[in-house]
């Protein structure tokens, strides 16, 4: 008589970009994090395991980039080649060995002065930011005509800017001088050699041509009608080729997806080999919709798949469908949180997190479904990538929380199976704070205390997720590059 096949182990992962925090008098000398109401992250730290992580080494504040490398195992000192390709495949330009790429802004530049007035033209530029891109897709440079230039608009005032032709390198420095009313930068060989030389000089009449062509085109001359900053120049920074690498799946023996409308982290999970699926109304920013993401995910992580998810392929209009029988390592990447710190929107960024953690219930709920039919054994994981502080408004080198458990376990830390069915799947939007808005008491002063008094339901002695809570974990303080180790020995010793 043959064994009952075994369910398939998979894994349902977030990241919340820009993680991690300091204490804050407004919340009582608290974090974020330990202010705000998290019932369904704490239910995930009671359950499993728990540590302090830092995304690269101790002491090193860090890009997403180079983070996001880090946390999927791939060293960013030996593979990182520069954000610029992440940031254009990410926005749909296909890239080829010796193509460079460019992590680039819409900004204004004062043309009397050479000053960059503003590094963002518009954060709200959605609508202006393709026309704009159209203008310049297939720009030729006149002293340089050899070489192809493809641009396309990724979110809010960014975009992806490629360049291919010979003897390209992309050790180069950018024109960005990366803070407002500084002049504007001339791309400079970081190496003596030829091509770096050659490839500074093709990248500054880039500049010169794509100043040109914004200047005269009608949107900006609208813009400037309605009192509005023009887009006259495009800033171009991190400058980058395509990494080569092994897989995920070749390096962890797993088949990954990936929810991530951040042009720079998709075109991460592109470098590696990992599925990029389309969710609809995820954006990105505040403006998302996270039960979208959420749906996505629970659905790729079953099988088989009679629809499966939509999988972006850069360079090419169509879609492709997804894998059929599903997949192992479901990566959902939520960007609001680091926006709300990088615009030190304390409110804000608690309430996001409180808007992140009933998006975590509802992934719950779903995989939950299906792991009652017995094909299933699923796991929920939780860290971010770095930390980005509201006092600093910008990444740090603050360690983040990790947390790791079954997801029957998760079940039982909630309160039960009746619990997890009472959770509503509707769709709700980001919150929206008013400026000067307050924190309600019960937000930060009762909302938490229930699980703080609470007992670790199982695995270590750690009830509540949070950055001073997670030092106490079994995991202690361990780097990013250890993270997906941990993760695969957790599945080991759960099967």
């Amino acid at each position: 008589m043959g064994s009952p096949q075994q369910p398939k182990r998979r894994v349902a992962f977030v990241l919340i970009d820009g993680l991690g925090d300091v204490s804050l008098p407004r919340f009582g000398y608290r974090t974020p994090l330990q202010a705000a109401n998290l019932p369904n992250l704490d239910a995930i730290a009671s359950a499993g395991v728990n540590g302090l992580m830092d995304p690269v080494e101790v002491g090193l504040g860090c890009g997403s980039d180079t983070a996001h490398l880090s946390l999927l195992g791939y060293d960013p000192r030996v593979y990182y080649k520069g954000r610029g390709a992440f940031e254009s495949m990410g926005a749909g330009l296909a890239m080829s060995p010796g193509d460079i790429a460019f992590k680039s802004n819409f900004a204004t530049l004062d043309e009397k002065s050479g000053i960059v007035t503003s590094r963002r033209a518009d954060r709200h530029f959605e609508e202006e930011g393709p026309i704009l891109c159209a203008a310049l897709d297939g720009m030729k440079l006149p002293s340089f005509p050899e070489y192809e230039v493809r641009v396309r608009y990724a979110t809010e005032h960014r975009c992806g800017v490629v360049v291919k032709g010979p003897r390209l390198s992309g050790n180069i420095s950018g024109t960005d001088p990366l803070k407002d009313n500084r002049l504007l930068l001339q791309a400079q060989a970081l190496d003596d050699t030829d091509e770096a030389r050659h490839t500074a000089a093709v990248v500054n009449e880039l500049s010169r041509e794509i100043s040109r062509i914004l200047v005269s085109h009608p949107l900006n001359a609208k813009r400037a009608a309605e009192g509005k900053n023009i887009a006259n120049i495009v800033l171009l920074r991190g400058c980058g080729i395509r990494i080569e690498v092994p897989s995920f799946e070749e390096k962890h023996g797993l088949w990954p997806c990936m929810v991530a409308p951040t042009k720079i982290i998709a075109g991460l999970g592109l470098s590696l080999d990992i599925d990029i699926l389309e969710a609809p109304g995820a954006t990105g920013d505040y403006r998302t919709l996270l039960t979208s993401k959420s749906t996505v995910i629970a659905k790729a992580l079953s099988s088989p798949l009679d629809s499966p998810p939509n999988v972006f392929v850069p360079g090419e209009d169509e879609h492709k469908p997804g894998r059929t029988d599903g997949y192992d390592f479901g990566f959902l990447h939520i960007k609001a949180i680091d926006d709300a710190g990088h615009d030190k929107a304390s409110v804000l960024k608690l309430k996001g997190l409180e808007a992140v953690d009933r998006a975590i219930g509802q992934l719950a709920k779903l995989l939950w479904h299906a792991e009652s039919t017995g094909k299933f054994q699923y796991f929920l994981c939780v860290t971010g990538d770095h930390s980005t502080p509201v006092e600093y408004g910008d990444h740090s080198f603050e360690p983040v929380p990790f947390s790791i458990c079954r997801l029957t376990d998760f079940v039982g830390a909630v309160g039960g199976e009746s619990v997890v069915k009472e959770i509503s799947l509707d769709t709700f939007p980001l919150p929206t704070v008013v400026a000067g808005q307050d924190l309600v008491e019960d937000s930060i002063n009762e909302g938490r205390a229930r699980s703080k008094q609470a007992k670790a339901f199982g695995g270590d002695s750690v009830c509540e997720f949070s950055e001073i809570a997670a030092a106490r974990g079994c995991l202690g303080r361990f780097p990013g590059g250890e993270m997906m180790g941990v993760i695969k020995r957790f599945l080991e010793l759960n099967a």
